[in-house]
């Protein structure tokens, strides 16, 4: 997990140097976190496996749609597996 990902400081949790607690109360709860670095991190992990070998690597929108996250991979050259026209409007 990187650095920056999720960590303690003084029994509060962050995400890349936001105070989980503040989101919470700024969004209320449940809500979903997301660390663009963790997700950068682990989508330049897995491309870099293919080393020289050519590849397209897809991200299953069906595992998680929030279009902040499209875009992130969409940025790094992602394509996108999709299975219906919803998925595809988005």
């Amino acid at each position: 997990m990187n650095q920056l990902s999720f960590q303690y400081l003084d029994n509060t949790l962050y995400c890349e140097k936001v105070a989980l607690a503040d989101i919470a109360r700024r969004c209320g709860t449940p809500c979903f976190v997301y660390c663009q670095a963790e997700i950068l991190s682990r989508f330049q992990a897995y491309r870099a496996g293919f080393g020289d070998t050519p590849h397209q690597i897809c991200y299953a929108v069906k595992a998680n749609s929030n279009l902040s996250i499209l875009r992130l991979l969409a940025e790094q050259g992602a394509g996108f597996d999709i299975v219906s026209g919803g998925e595809l409007f988005r």
